[in-house]
């Protein structure tokens, strides 16, 4: 540490550090000089890898003393403005020297994406302290922005002890380091010399889908400063720069002083748009083509090859088991010429007796989902499902629940009826206009929560066929209407269907299967399903044929003719739900069109959400739904 203590070592590094500027970001620093506001705080991003390979001494320095020569970086920005103003023929007369310049390090592509210097939140350790350090996760806090005390002049410029507080404490001695000794105790500030800053402090929580069964996802706070300040909000995924440093507290008395870690960030990265992303190598997609090559002639037989791939282990449920699959594919977002937008996510709801598999499926579709997260009705969190305000430290923030976190992915509520109820006041909004707007101990802000729902919950007691589905599960009308499928899975009594189930169960137990069964079986393994549908969500947009809008057109104009116990869930929003269906149908059939066979397939769903259909059969009972020997020849007979 002794060169960078150096004054002449400094300005050495300074000067190189301003040779590398000027040789690979002049043409961002000229529009910093032309920029008409000399208050605005200016990012200068460099690429670590680009000053590995300039001045690998240089670089190697940085990482190991970032806290000492990011300072000297941000020196060497407004040395270079000097060297380029020089030639003031080149920018004109309107450019000025601006003095918020912030020099932001960019790990990716560089050796710094190595685990040691890329750790997870949870393997954060004390010998990360003091270096460059990247961390991911997502931000499950977020505090309002203020300003902090940065710097005091007295006969020196005093700075605070971010690890200590956020306030300036008059200095106790001189740091001069001359020949002679001072030994001055009392300093008087300047006049005038207070400078003040942004300053945020956020927490940021690592991915649930990275750890294993039992494992306790960590946080870190992050202090973001300047131009950082409110750039991401409760729900984001980031990758963050900093500095590793500790958080400690030396004013209370009889208390332990612990040391808490803390990230000083340089550089937030949002990954908000890859929060979905899944690695689908050329070889598994030409599988997929000529899967559907080989069933050209009967893709309802290669459909359903797919969705006995969905919860293997439970038996038949073949209307669940299509319901999930076209939840998670889901239909295509509209935006109208006003900016309108009309939701593509799906969600389902399963209301059924215990025993019946609800959890099973619920869990199996969080597997099959890149982003997701499992809670209850109640909630984990005091945030519940969606968003909350908390105390922390004195300072108000926002924590993000359940339906924000899973922003961009699937949401699996288990007992959807024991909802909090600031939770059932809100949840209306996230289902549908897929937004949390919050006004809560004055933070006001709009949260996205575009992620698909999936619930589960027992009927109230015996279930009622003669009662309407909001007085069996105790959910507002309104609350089931933002479910495009509501299936109920009854546990009646009947021999046949127990005898068929039974024998399936013991035949799981017995020995193992031959070689030619574990093939067939492994087609469609989890690995698979979750690539497949992710290819299909991203390569497919299905449009609707006449054909197509023909049937889903007659059937809503006769559902909103019939005088049944339906009525009133038969609104505008079911057409669109049975627009949704039918494209993601489409999508599954690996295919760009939605014709009839995709129209018909999405009322089969909405039809199987009736405890009363003249379509389906076992009375509405998705419970006891099977597989068809010969799905393409039924079809073909029932149309």
């Amino acid at each position: 540490m002794g060169a960078l203590d150096d004054w002449e070592d400094q300005q050495q590094h300074i000067d190189a550090l301003a040779r590398f500027l000027i040789s690979h970001h002049c043409p961002l620093l000229r529009s910093i000089l032309l920029s008409p506001d000399p208050s605005i705080h200016f990012p200068l991003l460099v690429d670590f890898a680009e000053l590995l390979e300039f001045d690998p001494p240089l670089a190697h320095l940085l990482f190991s003393h970032p806290s000492r020569l990011l300072p000297l970086f941000d020196e060497a920005a407004r040395r270079c403005q000097d060297v380029i103003l020089e030639d003031p023929d080149n920018l004109g007369y309107k450019a000025s020297k601006k003095f918020h310049v912030h020099v932001r390090i960019n790990v990716a592509g560089s050796p710094l994406e190595s685990p040691e210097t890329f750790p997870s939140i949870g393997r954060v350790r004390v010998k990360h302290r003091g270096i460059l350090l990247t961390l991911k996760g997502t931000v499950i806090r977020s505090g309002a922005p203020k300003m902090i005390e940065w710097e005091q002049t007295y006969e020196f410029n005093v700075h605070p002890e971010l690890e200590t507080g956020k306030s300036i404490k008059p200095p106790t001695s001189c740091p001069s380091r001359r020949s002679k000794t001072c030994e001055g105790t009392y300093f008087i500030p300047v006049e005038d010399s207070k400078v003040c800053h942004d300053y945020q402090e956020i927490k940021i929580q690592e991915s649930t889908q990275l750890l294993g069964v039992g494992s306790i996802p960590r946080s870190i706070p992050v202090i973001l400063m300047d131009d950082l300040v409110d750039m991401v909000k409760a729900g984001d995924d980031v990758i963050i720069t900093g500095v590793l440093s500790a958080k400690w507290s030396s004013d209370l008395k009889d208390v332990r002083c612990d040391l808490d870690p803390m990230l000083i960030a340089n550089y937030v990265r949002r990954t908000n748009e890859m929060k979905s992303e899944i690695d689908i190598p050329d070889d598994l997609i030409k599988k997929f083509e000529q899967f559907w090559v080989h069933y050209r002639d009967t893709p309802l037989r290669g459909r359903n090859g797919i969705l006995q791939g969905i919860c293997p282990q439970v038996f038949g449920l073949f209307t669940v088991k299509l319901a999930v699959a076209l939840t998670l594919i889901g239909g295509v977002q509209h935006v109208d010429a006003s900016g309108t937008k009309i939701r593509g996510e799906s969600h389902l709801l399963l209301v059924g007796d215990p025993g019946t598999g609800k959890s099973q499926f619920l869990k199996f579709a969080a597997k099959l989902s890149n982003r997701s997260v499992i809670t209850t009705g109640l909630g984990s969190t005091s945030a519940g499902l969606t968003v909350t305000a908390v105390k922390d430290g004195g300072e108000w923030m926002l924590e993000a629940g359940a339906l924000v976190l899973a922003d961009g992915g699937l949401c699996c509520i288990d007992e959807f009826d024991s909802m909090r109820e600031h939770d059932r006041a809100t949840i209306h909004e996230a289902m549908e206009q897929q937004t949390i707007s919050v006004a809560k101990a004055g933070l006001v802000t709009t949260l996205s929560t575009r992620t698909i729902v999936f619930g589960a919950t027992n009927p109230k007691g015996q279930y009622d066929p003669n009662q309407s589905l909001s007085v069996n599960t105790t959910l507002s009308g309104p609350l089931l209407s933002r479910f495009d499928i509501v299936l109920v899975l009854l546990d009646t009594k009947n021999p046949e269907w127990d005898a068929i189930v039974s024998s399936h169960i013991l035949e799981t137990k017995r020995e193992p299967r031959s070689e030619n069964d574990e093939c067939v079986t492994n087609i469609w393994s989890v690995p698979m399903l979750r690539r497949y549908i992710h290819y299909v969500k991203q390569h497919f947009n299905p449009v609707l044929t006449k054909e197509s809008e023909k049937i889903i057109s007659s059937y809503y104009q006769l559902q909103r003719r019939s005088a049944t116990d339906n009525a009133a869930r038969i609104t505008v929003r079911m057409l669109e739900s049975l627009i949704r269906l039918a494209q993601a149908h489409a999508r599954l059939m690996f295919r760009n069109e939605v014709t009839g066979l995709d129209a018909v397939a999405a009322i089969l769903c909405i039809e199987s959400s009736m405890t009363t259909s003249a379509i389906v059969d076992s009375v509405g009972n998705a419970l006891h739904s099977n597989f068809a020997d010969n799905p393409d020849e039924e079809c073909i007979l029932q149309s």
